[in-house]
């Protein structure tokens, strides 16, 4: 199991913890002073009174919950947000509200959900052209939306 270091910048923070124990996920939960309302087409900035130490060569993506985005459309404008190695700063969820409704967020509310990958940096090589493929240059649907 990866070891990840964790330091709670605010006493009353709730780490990390998977709901499940075959969970891909570990929620996420919101460290508040007091209650947030996001109305509806904004977005709201949520603390969640923690930082990590990632290992070089791993990443850490947030993603929505799929409770919230089902019953109120509380999703990440930029998910998956990726946390790289380097950083140092508290995790913080960027939360927006796709809804009709104004929605409040409330301190220890499971707000994210938070995976640990391992990823890879790149060299590019210049090359004068690239492998000829059947599906070419093809892409954004253009294999069509019904059955085969």
């Amino acid at each position: 199991m990866l070891k990840v270091k964790i330091v709670r910048l605010n006493k009353q923070a709730v780490l990390p913890v998977y709901a499940t124990a075959h969970a891909a996920g570990m929620d996420i939960s919101a460290c508040l002073d007091a209650p947030v309302t996001i109305e509806p087409s904004t977005t709201a900035l949520i603390p969640s009174g923690f930082a990590i130490e990632l290992p070089v060569g791993y990443e850490a993506q947030l993603r929505p919950r799929s409770g919230l985005a089902l019953r109120s459309l509380i999703s990440l404008p930029n998910t998956p947000a990726t946390i790289d190695a380097d950083y140092r700063g508290e995790v913080k969820v960027i939360l927006i509200n796709h809804g009709r409704e104004p929605f409040t967020v409330q301190h220890g509310d499971r707000i994210a959900q938070m995976v640990v990958a391992k990823v890879e940096q790149v060299c590019f090589e210049e090359v004068g052209e690239l492998t000829v493929t059947v599906r070419g240059d093809g892409g954004f649907g253009h294999t069509g939306t019904g059955i085969r």
